[in-house]
């Protein structure tokens, strides 16, 4: 029996199809799956990622809150059209401490993961408040509220104990300082040498102009400003050479 034979013998033996597919499927699968098992992390560390903030991780719940991941994905793949208008694209250590991600591939705006540091505090506060003073085009809805919100977290501690449960780590120091580190990014005036010893990098001000108040738009902004900012992409080589 020729080779072509055995195929079509096969072939139109249901039952025997059927068994040697599954056997074909699982032998791909166990050799696909079996070493993840065996890898402490299948994502390559990268430097200078760190876990949010406790002011971001509050601003982080409220973009959640809001559907902002709706309209703007964080996530900018490798093609030269992406990589040219946003940025380097997305490694994946960057959203490791993220739960849950926020990749997405709807763009009603554009993609947020390199937003940090490119516009003002004043000019995302303006953005929030009224869209289209900034963006004539934009269909955003305007979040003034949030300039008015007082922000409320119950216990920010727990925040990030329930984060450490699920893999982030959040030291005990970290932990006993959630609530010190919480107003004290938004306060210019405050010693924040702790701070930034825990979160390097994190962005320090008065972020929606009223320094009176801590207010949930303090913590979207920190948030914002904090995106794709932490890993130095300068002494990255683009192996695409899509720059």
């Amino acid at each position: 029996m020729g080779l072509l034979e055995k195929h079509q013998f096969i072939e139109r033996n249901a039952t025997l199809l059927l068994v040697g597919s599954l056997v074909v499927v699982s032998i791909g699968g166990i050799v696909e799956i079996a070493p993840l098992f065996y890898l402490e992390n299948t994502i390559e560390k990268v430097e200078g990622m760190r876990p949010y903030s406790p002011l971001e991780l509050a601003g982080r719940s409220i973009y959640i809150r809001e559907g902002c991941y709706v309209c703007h994905s964080q996530m900018i793949r490798p093609f030269r059209d992406e990589v040219e208008r946003y940025g380097h694209y997305s490694l994946a250590a960057e959203s490791m401490y993220d739960h849950s991600f926020q990749w997405g591939s709807k763009r009603t705006g554009p993609d947020l993961a390199r937003v940090g540091d490119r516009y003002s505090n004043e000019w995302h506060v303006q953005h929030l408040v009224e869209p289209r003073d900034v963006v004539p085009e934009s269909v955003m809805p305007s979040y003034a509220f949030l300039k008015e919100t007082p922000l409320k977290v119950t216990d920010v501690s727990m925040e990030l104990k329930a984060n450490r449960a699920v893999g982030v780590p959040y030291s005990d120091e970290m932990v006993a300082s959630a609530k010190a580190d919480l107003a004290a990014q938004a306060d210019p005036n405050s010693d924040i040498s702790g701070l930034l010893q825990r979160y390097p990098k994190a962005k320090i001000g008065d972020f929606d102009g009223d320094a009176q108040n801590l207010t949930e738009m303090d913590a979207l902004v920190a948030y914002l400003q904090m995106l794709g900012t932490l890993v130095d992409f300068s002494t990255y080589d683009d192996a695409a050479g899509y720059r």
